[in-house]
């Protein structure tokens, strides 16, 4: 009979971005068990709501994350205004949506890079980390970031992009499309590649519904669930597309991953022809009283943000549901059963971000 150890795994990996730690419960190479442990960088970012006032907090909300920034930036101001009944200009819900798009490229992106690391295809590390600092690079002429943009503000955005620029980027997608096309045709048909991620991690339909997977993770198991389609921000008037597929492994995650690149330049160019004219930004006059809830696409999956106001300028509550901390319980359960080998590709696959989930 195999004798039982457990094995660390992380914080500090060189195939995990940030902090995640496990322990591994192991009989030989084979996993029986996985206890995740979090809080390694927590910052107590939620509590600063009650020492900026609310309309200043939306630069704090959106340093939840780097990666995550803009939607995070985005959803909180969502929130309010949902809250306290602002209907923001129509141009500005189609501005946050482009670059909420441009976002989940560059995010998409990123990751794929660092699935090619985590496998140790460099060259094709490097690819993916090229092609997006094209993106990075249109983020920053039109917001001034290439990291935190701090273009969300309660009641709409404070910067635009006039029609040269909208279109200029539409060009430089178009060339982003076809470079992707060779990085695509290499993860998803190339034999060494498709070793490493077929048939590991499986995730069925009903278990990503049971554990409450989100995003590309439930997508990649048959559940067509996708925040956009509720409408907000220009998603209403966008025909947004969702991808999804039945495999439930790792293959299945990178095949929806990449598909939705694709979609979402796509969203980027149904958003530039049919963009309105018109303000950025209205007024806000007085403060949040309630409590209110919004749910967003990230590019990791559904993130919930949660307000609660008292009729001052500072909040009681603010609260964020981030998509990996719902993947973790399916993350930790299809790791069971697998070879210690298996567990970087799952860990990746589900693109954890553990800044955002700690908060």
């Amino acid at each position: 009979m195999s004798k039982k150890s457990v094995v660390p795994f992380g914080p500090q990996h060189p195939v995990l971005p940030e902090p995640l730690h496990l322990d591994l419960v192991l009989e030989d190479e084979k996993v029986v068990d996985v206890i995740p442990e979090i809080g390694f960088v927590h910052r107590g970012l939620e509590h600063l709501v009650d020492k900026r006032d609310f309309k200043d907090y939306v630069y704090v909300a959106e340093r939840i994350c780097g990666i995550c920034s803009f939607m995070h930036g985005m959803g909180y101001c969502e929130s309010i205004e949902y809250g306290m009944g602002i209907e923001i200009p129509n141009r500005a819900k189609y501005l946050r949506t482009i670059w909420a798009e441009m976002s989940r490229v560059h995010s998409h992106l990123l990751w794929l890079g660092l699935l090619a690391d985590g496998f140790g295809f460099e060259a094709l590390f490097n690819e993916c980390w090229r092609i997006r600092e094209d993106v990075l690079d249109m983020l920053e002429a039109s917001t001034g970031g290439r990291c935190i943009f701090s273009v969300n503000n309660v009641g709409g955005v404070i910067k635009d992009m006039d029609s040269a620029m909208l279109h200029g980027f539409v060009e430089k997608f178009d060339k982003i499309e076809r470079d992707l096309h060779d990085v695509v045709d290499t993860f998803l048909n190339d034999y060494t590649v498709k070793s490493r991620l077929v048939g590991v991690g499986n995730l069925t339909k009903q278990a990503a519904l049971g554990l409450g997977a989100c995003g590309p993770m439930a997508r990649a198991s048959g559940h067509a669930l996708d925040m956009r389609m509720l409408g907000y921000a220009a998603y209403g008037d966008l025909d947004v597309k969702i991808a999804t597929s039945d495999g439930g492994d790792c293959y299945a995650r990178t095949e929806v991953r990449i598909q939705e690149i694709f979609n979402a330049i796509d969203l980027i160019r149904q958003a530039v022809d049919k963009i309105p004219a018109g303000d950025l930004i209205v007024p806000v006059k007085g403060n949040p009283t309630g409590e209110f809830m919004v749910r967003m696409e990230q590019p990791r999956g559904e993130a919930c943000y949660y307000t609660k106001g008292n009729g001052t300028p500072y909040l009681d509550r603010f609260r964020v549901r981030t998509p990996t901390f719902a993947n973790i319980p399916a993350m930790a359960e299809i790791m069971k059963g697998c070879d210690v080998a298996d567990i970087p590709m799952i860990i990746l696959t589900i693109d954890p971000c553990v800044s955002c989930t700690e908060r």
